[in-house]
């Protein structure tokens, strides 16, 4: 049975090489498809990754309120149809003073700046730091964990000690591999002990998450005197099973604060981490199924050329189908052949398609700096599909070589 099979698949691939240019350019043609396939989802698992991770590490027992919805909706000049005010520092100062909802933790933050430069002696960074003014409780809302030193402690926000924590990157190119603990930064000619070293959480879009200064709030806003600063709220439930009476005891607490009245619409808006991966789950989606039906189609032209390139393979091959003929080959060995030569082009294809869809993904998150995992089963079904594709590519041309009259084969020039 396996010498039968091995004769087959040897014979498929001398076929092969005797029409060479034709058969390269049907397992173009599939690869293609496999290529649209596996590269896209590719690509999009990488982002879904890397964008899910970074909202997962909030917790899925977190919230925020913001200025806005997520999901607040653009008239036709891209003009947003409802404009809210900012959150002030005194709604977030009035908010953490009345929200008392029991096993809740609240953070503040704001960006001071995104252009900052950081000194340390004689060296400097270029101005392309990001500072924020934060509060103690920061971090353990935002998922980011310390490297090195130590948080912000309750006396250290309330007494507005020049103290900070810096991102990884400052290792690299202003510490020069140096511990950074305990040394002096200056930032706006500021100085700042250096208490804690952020662990590395690389970059999302051009974003350098490892690139920037967190300092007390209240030093921050002696800083970065900018009007109309919007502040960040975030509150973090310790007990799951509660979250939704947080986040409706928050609304309530925050509508108070905005003076809205019982048939007012909120003038802010209030988000899970959990809804924001729900959402992007369901763009990637959409990018999943696109890239579906873009392979299908090109995958459907491709099964046409591989059965065109089999019936010419027939026609061609029809005096060498009658000699096996008369030396007792049967229908189904004939078949076989057909159908074996055919599944080994689509397979090469597949081969093709799934290297540079591997590699296309792998590109894309260089690139944008996500993280990369083989799309096992894009590349499964790539496989399967490519199978059943040459399966319904030869059948037509497999069955018409088995049916060909021997004496007629023979005879024909």
């Amino acid at each position: 049975m396996f010498s039968l099979f091995r004769e087959n698949v040897r014979i498929a691939l001398d076929s092969i090489k005797s029409q060479l240019l034709r058969t390269i350019l049907t397992i173009v043609i599939i690869g293609i498809g496999i290529w649209a396939l596996v590269g896209i989802l590719s690509a999009v698992t990488a982002l879904e990754n890397t964008i899910s991770g970074n909202f997962a590490s909030m917790g899925a027992n977190t919230f925020n309120i913001q200025q806005y919805e997520f999901s607040v909706q653009t008239n036709n000049s891209g003009e947003r149809e409802k404009i809210n005010p900012i959150i002030s520092y005194n709604n977030v100062r009035e908010f953490i003073d009345k929200y008392e909802f029991p096993y809740t933790q609240t953070s503040l933050s704001f960006q001071g700046t995104s252009t900052a430069e950081v000194k340390y002696g004689s060296e400097k960074t270029d101005p392309e730091v990001q500072v924020y003014g934060v509060n103690e409780n920061y971090l353990e809302n935002t998922g980011t964990e310390i490297d090195k030193g130590r948080n912000f402690t309750v006396f250290d926000i309330q007494n507005n000690n020049k103290v900070c924590l810096i991102g990884a990157d400052f290792v690299k190119n202003l510490f020069e591999d140096e511990d950074p603990i305990n040394k002096t930064i200056s930032i706006r000619g500021v100085k700042f002990k250096v208490i804690g070293l952020l662990e590395s959480k690389g970059s999302t879009f051009g974003n350098n998450q490892d690139l920037k200064v967190l300092i007390p709030v209240q030093v921050a806003r002696g800083i970065f005197t900018q009007p109309n600063i919007n502040y960040n709220l975030s509150v973090k439930v310790d007990d799951k099973q509660m979250m939704e009476a947080a986040q409706d005891e928050a609304i309530i607490t925050f509508r108070n604060i905005r003076g809205l009245s019982p048939v007012e619409e909120n003038n802010f808006g209030i988000e899970r981490s959990d809804d924001l991966i729900n959402r992007i789950a369901m763009i990637t989606g959409y990018l999943e199924v696109a890239a579906w039906i873009i392979s299908i189609i090109t995958i459907l032209g491709s099964s046409i050329a591989l059965m065109n390139i089999m019936l010419v393979s027939v026609t061609e091959r029809t005096r060498e189908i009658g000699v096996r003929k008369a030396m007792g080959a049967k229908r189904s060995t004939i078949s076989t052949q057909f159908f074996m030569e055919t599944i080994v082009i689509g397979q090469f294809g597949s081969i093709l398609g799934i290297i540079l869809g591997i590699l296309t993904g792998f590109a894309f998150a260089k690139i944008f700096k996500f993280d990369f995992t083989l799309p096992w089963t894009a590349i499964i079904w790539a496989t399967i599909i490519t199978f059943i594709v040459a399966v319904i590519a030869g059948s037509y041309p497999a069955s018409k070589a088995a049916r060909l009259d021997p004496i007629e084969s023979l005879r024909y020039e």
